[in-house]
């Protein structure tokens, strides 16, 4: 049995045609604001971090190693919820760069803390140097005050507050 034809400009019936994009109701979401946000200062991010060899999640690992020596897997992986397996994968690709170390925790023989090397402590404070650069590029359509405002809101959002 034929099926109909779907109306198109060839049998006389136009389509609505969409002249703007109503996004009112996205625009209401956390969620969609917040993608919107992370993608335009991650494209940025990756750009900048291109030099150093380094993802988002890279940098987070080495910052966090670098402002706490000796912080364990499960320390990184609680703070940044990242799954074990995930970043047992991150910890030797970054131990192959040399930029990480593994050493045996004082407390816990079992556990062992990580560290920056020498190069590792480099990259790091170049990365954080142009971190902190792009930070103040997209925060530069914020005053100070709404600054603060947003990072306690987000944290807020995501449970650090």
């Amino acid at each position: 049995m034929p099926r109909p034809s779907a109306p198109s400009p060839r049998n006389g019936t136009a389509a609505p045609c969409v002249e703007e994009v109503d996004t009112s109701f996205l625009e209401t979401l956390i969620g969609y604001n917040a993608r919107r946000a992370a993608l335009a200062v991650i494209d940025v991010f990756l750009e900048r971090m291109a030099p150093y060899g380094l993802r988002p999640v890279d940098f987070s690992v080495l910052s966090l190693v670098a402002h706490n020596p000796g912080i364990t897997s499960r320390q990184l992986c609680a703070t940044l919820g990242i799954l074990p397996p995930n970043l047992v994968g991150m910890v030797n690709a970054l131990e192959q760069r040399e930029l990480l170390a593994r050493k045996p925790h004082p407390r816990d023989g079992r556990a062992m803390g990580l560290h920056l090397t020498p190069g590792g402590q480099k990259l790091v404070r170049d990365a954080e140097k142009t971190a902190a650069a792009l930070e103040a590029e997209v925060g530069a359509r914020l005053t100070a005050a709404e600054l603060q405002t947003l990072l306690r809101l987000l944290k807020k959002v995501y449970g650090s507050d």
